[in-house]
This record gives C-alpha cells, structure tokens and sequence, in this order.
C-alpha cells in the first residue's frame, strides 16, 4: 500500500464507512462508585459517540464521558432534580439512518410488549435501555434492544460482571457487543 493510500483509508473509514457508539448505564456515581471504573474509558476511547441510559446520579458523569466523545443522556429513577431536570426521560439520534433511541425503564422488567410500543411509535431501530444492570442483546424482527448493563453495580453481583456495550453502525447493519469491565 502506497503512503497516499494509507492517508485516505483512515479517512474514509472514519467519516463514511462507520461509526462507534459506546453504551452506558446504571453508573450511580458516587453512590454506588466513587468514579466511573478506568476500564469503560479504555473502552470508549475510540467511540465518536456515548450514549448513558440514566442513573447517573451526578451530572458531572456526562463531563466526564464528553471527554471522550458527544453523550447524549437520559435520567432514571435514582436521578434527582438536578439530573432528571437537565435530561430527558426519552431522547433519540440517528446515525445514518438509523435510528436509535434511549430510555431508562422501557418496563423491561415486565416483557418486551412495552418496549416494543416505544420503538415502534417512535420508529427506532434500537432501543438503548437501562435499569435492570444487567447487560441484555435481543433482537425482534430488525429491531435491536440493547441494555449495556451497569459497569460499576451488576445485579445480581455474584453472578454479572460488570458490563458496558458497543454499537458499530454502518449505513448497512448495526453490530452490537457487550463487553466486561
């Protein structure tokens, strides 16, 4: 491979051919942890967007991950005023044309009937949730709901790991992992 074609292939892969987006939830800074664990930012590094499915508890956790990339947000039920003031309950992006919606108790905890309302009514591809802390990939049809689990208080802890997730989207498919901390 000549020098010239070195130069334009991280280009190319960088602005058309796909991005990284990383997944987070459930953090409970500091309530649960005294800082978001070094691992999820080894992880993220290479994210052009972070996506937290709420139970921030401080809002300083957002200026910590926008170190990294772009995050948007929503709050959970552990958020108080300052947090759930700021963000909202149901927020969306879309990455090509995909589009990808965020939530923090979808009523995951009671079947997927809820869930799937919420994607189809606001016509998402994926739909990021938290609340559980437990990592979770289910696709329905061309549907992806993707918890990325809690990276610093699994539910149960003596069975999950701690957990964050990545989405690679390209204009073509979108390719989900979980990955432990």
């Amino acid at each position: 491979m000549s020098s010239e074609q070195a130069q334009i292939l991280p280009k190319l892969d960088k602005y058309n051919l796909g991005k990284t987006v990383g997944l987070i939830s459930d953090t409970h800074i500091p309530a649960r942890a005294r800082n978001i664990p070094k691992e999820v930012f080894k992880t993220f590094e290479n994210a052009d967007f972070i996506v937290h499915a709420g139970d921030l508890v401080q809002l300083s956790v957002i200026d910590e991950l926008e170190q990294l990339a772009p995050v948007l947000a929503v709050y959970g039920n552990m958020d108080g005023p300052e947090v759930s003031g700021a963000l909202s309950k149901l927020n969306s992006f879309k990455i090509f044309d995909w589009k990808i919606g965020v939530a923090h108790d979808p009523g995951g905890l009671f079947g997927m009937k809820k869930m799937r309302d919420i994607a189809k009514q606001n016509g998402f591809d994926v739909l990021v949730y938290g609340h559980t802390h437990n990592s979770n990939i289910k696709w329905e049809g061309k549907t992806l709901f993707i918890n990325p689990g809690s990276p610093t208080n699994p539910i149960p802890s003596f069975v999950t790991k701690p957990t964050v997730a990545l989405l690679r989207v390209t204009k073509e498919k979108i390719t989900p992992s979980i990955i432990q901390v």
